[in-house]
């Protein structure tokens, strides 16, 4: 099953990608949220927590893509704290294999991460 230190390490893998602890700086719980963002834009793609006894990672999804998830996977949730149409809150329970989870994530990161703009230059119009 995976750690919470699994999923934070898996997530760095991604470039641009680094961990914060944004709530409850001034408290014991100050660890207890890990969010995982983008450099560029410091936008979020996941946030890793313990709940109920378990790890859970809260992670960005397309709406159609989270109800189904949420029909196959008992442990597929919509998220806690968030937006329940565009994030799902994931259990980690054993339930689910790894890979399986890992792909979720790569698929925030990208939902996520900062578009590129396309610059037009005026002057060769």
């Amino acid at each position: 099953m995976l750690t919470k230190k699994d999923l934070i390490d898996y997530c760095l893998t991604f470039p641009g990608a680094y961990e914060d602890y944004p709530f409850d700086k001034d408290s014991a719980a100050a660890n207890a949220w890990t969010v995982m963002r983008h450099s560029k834009s410091k936008k979020s793609f996941a946030f890793i927590f313990e709940r109920g006894g378990f790890i859970n990672i809260n992670l960005k999804c397309e709406p159609m893509q989270a109800d189904f998830l949420r029909s196959v996977y008992h442990s597929v949730i919509p998220a806690y704290h968030m937006n329940k149409v565009h994030w799902n809150g994931i259990i980690v329970d054993g339930s689910i294999p790894d890979e399986e989870i890992f792909n979720w994530i790569q698929n925030s990161y990208d939902i996520t991460k900062p578009k590129n703009k396309v610059k037009i230059n005026m002057n060769n119009a």
